[in-house]
């Protein structure tokens, strides 16, 4: 079932390919733009558990996760030490405008027992279209701390949707924790990014571009 969310201009992060050549660089639209969560499936957002909303002032949207944590250690399950979510989004782009992915703010707490280390890592890409470059993120114990991590991409790099096209827009993201040399049996090591804080969380924003 689609939660519908409306909003002005706004929207990720990511980094591969050339523009097109029949955009060229325009101020954020005025019009609102609309985004339909047609799927979130994965281990870190069971039970749409992950939820999106657009910034007021059109220029970024937000993830926010409630049971996003990859861990080991004593009470870990085997599969415990990898979480993943993929999300698909449906965005309806205002009139005679495109966009891609410009930048992508992650953020969360890790717990990491010397000798452990964990990893965040994301990729973005179009239905249909190439992923781009998967970026990732290590992280190595000890480690007992907020976190926050940004993925950025200079204009020239920026991969643009193709003008009048309207494809899902897919984001992949993914948790891990290895225990290294700690003691699994002993300590418990973890990464999250869940919505416990308000400023845990996961911001994209977008790059527009008018078509002519």
């Amino acid at each position: 079932m689609f939660r519908q969310l409306t909003a002005g201009a706004a929207m990720l992060a990511s980094l591969a390919v050339a523009a097109p050549a029949q955009a060229s660089p325009l101020p954020t639209p005025d019009e609102m733009m609309i985004i339909n969560v047609v799927n979130a499936n994965g281990s870190g957002c069971p039970d749409k558990s992950a939820k999106i909303t657009v910034s007021p002032d059109n220029t970024a949207f937000t993830v926010t996760y409630s049971d996003y944590t990859a861990q080991v250690g004593p009470e870990s399950s085997p599969l415990d030490f990898r979480k993943n979510c993929q999300i698909a989004l449906d965005i309806k782009v205002p009139s005679g405008f495109t966009f891609a992915i410009a930048s992508a703010d992650y953020r969360g707490y890790a717990s990491l027992a010397r000798g452990a280390w964990a990893q965040e890592a994301a990729n973005y890409y179009f239905q249909g279209h190439s992923q781009t470059t998967r970026i990732e993120h290590n992280f190595r114990g000890p480690f007992d701390d907020n976190w926050q991590r940004t993925d950025q991409v200079g204009i020239a790099s920026l991969s643009f949707l193709p003008c009048g096209e309207r494809r899902y827009l897919n984001i992949n993201t993914d948790l891990r924790v290895n225990r290294g040399s700690s003691d699994a049996h002993k300590y418990t090591s973890f990464i999250s990014m869940d919505s416990t804080d308000a400023a845990i969380n996961t911001v994209y924003r977008v790059a527009w571009k008018k078509c002519f």
